[in-house]
């Protein structure tokens, strides 16, 4: 079973997280722009199964070549970072790709973009990502918690409080408790595209 395990931390500032990466001598991956659109049952029937399922439309910020991903997360699982199942399924188009999920029965619950730089440095994946409204964030993604936590020290975030919940959850938190009922939320000078 595919496990991810990762640490999210909230930042001011990704200049000095980038920078840090810079003189570790990290590997810079991509800079993307996503869309990430969730999905569930009529009836929340994921959601009560602490499952998720989201459509993942990325545009590459140098090329402009676009991708979509599937991806299905399990329930989390017990240890100090977010540990959950996931699986991935990279699909043609992104319009296809909702087409077919809601035809199975799948209704859109959110759609939110998300600016995201990726790294690599010591077997892990190290995501400087920016979001409407909630702002920026560090996750780190690696083999087990020890390397992230010793990567998440070299980098200057061990004053950073861990963040477990997904980005779903804190996008919805943030609507909800301002009384915004728009399920589509996207930076201010990027028109909606594919998802």
């Amino acid at each position: 079973m595919p496990v991810e395990i990762e640490a999210k931390m909230k930042v001011n500032d990704l200049g000095s997280i980038r920078a840090k990466l810079q003189a570790c001598g990290a590997e810079p991956l991509s800079t993307v722009l996503e869309t990430n659109t969730f999905f569930d049952t009529e009836n929340r029937t994921l959601l009560a199964r602490d499952h998720g399922l989201r459509l993942r439309h990325i545009r590459d910020s140098k090329t402009q070549g676009e991708s979509a991903i599937i991806t299905f997360k399990g329930p989390r699982l017990q240890g100090a970072l977010k540990t959950r199942e996931e699986r991935e399924l990279t699909v043609g188009k992104a319009k296809d790709a909702m087409a077919l999920l809601e035809s199975l029965g799948f209704s859109r619950i959110l759609s939110f973009q998300k600016r995201r730089e990726s790294w690599k440095l010591e077997g892990c994946q190290i995501e400087l990502d920016e979001l409407p409204h909630l702002g920026s964030f560090v996750e780190i993604e690696g083999p087990n918690e020890k390397i992230i936590f010793d990567l998440r020290q070299r980098l200057g975030l061990n004053d950073k409080p861990l963040i477990s919940a997904g980005y779903i959850a804190l996008m919805m938190a943030h609507l909800q408790e301002r009384g915004i009922n728009d399920r589509v939320v996207m930076f201010p000078t990027s028109p909606a595209k594919g998802s």
